[in-house]
């Protein structure tokens, strides 16, 4: 009998919040990454980023470390750290992972699941529709929420953080980026496709329609990404 885990993603709202208000030394760095403050390739020194950011070294190279597991950030012996370009092709290896990791979590999600379950998820997404993206944080969160009610019992932890980084990140990068309205109407489509295989206990249905929600979101920035260099 597997053992279910709890994964608190709790941290993650917090950091979306915390980047609205200023946010950490890793968060600051993160966004600068992104924003193209700091340019791909451009090194990282230690000791320039504490004195800018009016911090000692440690919280520096801690927010490196974090950067670097997250991909932003490459570390070569006697090269220092280094911005890794934050291109289509970072979002489209993010999102080839997820088209893996999401459909095998859904599928696992669909054969536990309760009508209490059932009833939950319908509930945020009558919040998701009643808001219909008018607060792109609220609707963050709101849609945080939809997903890990799907995966935080889910034994296999490790996919789940991996999971929650991903996510972290696709939607540091997507808040530079308006939400078309055909992918809003797919959003909620997709929402809705879930939600009735689900009910219906269909496990591979429920893994396709998560499969092509993914893909549309990953899309969806790529796109975005393309558009803002015209």
């Amino acid at each position: 009998m597997s053992t279910i885990v709890k994964f608190d993603t709790s941290d993650m709202q917090h950091a979306q919040q915390n980047d609205e208000a200023g946010g950490s030394i890793y968060e600051r760095l993160r966004d600068d990454i992104i924003s193209g403050r700091v340019k791909a390739n451009e090194r990282l020194k230690v000791a320039e980023l504490a004195s800018r950011m009016g911090t000692s070294t440690n919280p520096v190279r801690e927010a490196l470390q974090q950067l670097r597991g997250e991909g932003f950030v490459v570390m070569t012996p006697n090269r220092g750290a280094r911005v890794r370009p934050i291109d289509e092709d970072f979002v489209r290896d993010i999102c080839e992972i997820e088209v893996l990791i999401e459909p095998a979590l859904t599928r696992w999600f669909v054969g536990i699941a309760t009508r209490e379950d059932v009833e939950e998820l319908e509930r945020l997404q009558e919040e998701i529709e009643a808001m219909n993206f008018g607060d792109e944080l609220a609707h963050s969160n709101l849609d945080l929420q939809f997903h890990q009610l799907m995966y935080n019992r889910h034994y296999n932890r490790h996919a789940v953080e991996l999971w929650v980084r991903h996510r972290h990140i696709l939607w540091a990068i997507s808040r530079g980026f308006p939400t078309s309205l055909s992918r809003q109407a797919n959003v909620l489509g997709e929402h809705r496709e879930l939600i009735a295989c689900i009910k219906a206990q269909d496990p591979e249905g429920a893994a396709n329609a998560i499969a092509r929600h993914v893909e549309g979101s990953g899309r969806h920035i790529m796109e975005r990404m393309r558009l803002s260099k015209r």
